[in-house]
C-alpha cells in the first residue's frame, strides 16, 4: 500500500485527500454485502451468504469511494454515493471518474440528513462504514472526527434515515465494533429494521472479535451468525475464508 493510492484488481483507490483511506473493514464489507454479482464467475460471499438483486445501491459516507466501487464491480446496479466532507467528496469523484463503471455511478456532496432523492427512488441495498465511536474523545482533525465519531451522524439518525430510504424488501449492510454493533441493533429495531446476518471478524484465532458485519431488513426473522479469522498462521498469512471472500479485489490473492 502507498500513502497515495491502493491498487485493486479492477480499480485503483487514490486516498491522499480523503479523511480516511482504505481499511480492511470496508473491503470485508464490500465483499460480504448482499448484492447481485456482475456474473456467475464473480460470486464473492461464501457459503454463509444469500445474494439478492439490487438495481439501486446507496453508499452512505463514501469517503474514497471504495464501497461504491466494489458494489459497481459486483453488480450491474445504479450506484449512488453521498459524502458530506468536501475533500473526501473530491477524492471519490476522482476515483469514480477513473473507473470502468463511472457512467452508472452518481456522487452527491451532501449529508445523509439532507439527502433527498427522487420520491420514487428507494434503494434495494444500502452499504455504509459509518462513524464508529460514541463515547471516546474525538480526533482533533475535524474531518477525521466526523468520519469516525458519531458527532455528525448518530446511530439513531443513521437507523432512521436508512429506514426512510430503504426499499420494502431492501437490506442495509454495515460494519461496527462489537459494542457499538449492539447499540446500533437496538436503534435499528426502533425504526423497524432487524438484523438477519452477522459476521464476527477476528484478527487472529487468539484475539476476540474486533468488528461485526451486519445485515438488516424490515422483515423480522432469525439472525444467522458466522465468524471469520483474518490471519490464521501469523502475520500476513491469511485464512482460506478471508482469501476466498476478498480474492476478486486484492492483488495479493
Amino acid at each position: 500500500m502507498s500513502s497515495g493510492y491502493f491498487r485493486f484488481k479492477q480499480f485503483t483507490v487514490r486516498q491522499e485527500l480523503a479523511a480516511f483511506g482504505v481499511t480492511t473493514d470496508s473491503v470485508l464489507l464490500g465483499a460480504w454485502a448482499e448484492i447481485t454479482p456482475a456474473s456467475t464467475d464473480s460470486v464473492l460471499l461464501g457459503a454463509w451468504a444469500e445474494i439478492t438483486p439490487a438495481s439501486a445501491i446507496l453508499d452512505i459516507g463514501t469517503g474514497t469511494g471504495l464501497l461504491a466501487l466494489m458494489a459497481a464491480q459486483r453488480s450491474d446496479a445504479r450506484i449512488v454515493a453521498i459524502e458530506p466532507d468536501r475533500n473526501s467528496f473530491i477524492q471519490a469523484g476522482i476515483n469514480f471518474a477513473a473507473s470502468h463503471w463511472h457512467e452508472r455511478m452518481t456522487l452527491i456532496h451532501t449529508s445523509l440528513q439532507d439527502f433527498r432523492p427522487a420520491p420514487d427512488l428507494l434503494f434495494e441495498a444500502i452499504i455504509t462504514n459509518p462513524p464508529y465511536f460514541i463515547d471516546s474523545l474525538p480526533n482533533p482533525d475535524v474531518s477525521r472526527a466526523r468520519a469516525r465519531h458519531t458527532v455528525s451522524l448518530s446511530h439513531a439518525v443513521l437507523a432512521g434515515e436508512t429506514a426512510r430510504l430503504l426499499a420494502p424488501a431492501g437490506s442495509l449492510h454495515l460494519v461496527l465494533p462489537v459494542n457499538e454493533a449492539m447499540k446500533f441493533t437496538e436503534e435499528a429495531a426502533v425504526n423497524g429494521l432487524h438484523c438477519t446476518r452477522r459476521l464476527l471478524v477476528r484478527p487472529t484465532p487468539s484475539t476476540p472479535p474486533a468488528r461485526v458485519l451486519m445485515t438488516f431488513k424490515r422483515e423480522k426473522g432469525p439472525c444467522t451468525e458466522e465468524e471469520i479469522i483474518i490471519e490464521k498462521g501469523g502475520r500476513h498469512i491469511y485464512s482460506d475464508e478471508y482469501v476466498s471472500l476478498t480474492k476478486d479485489f486484492y492483488l495479493k490473492f
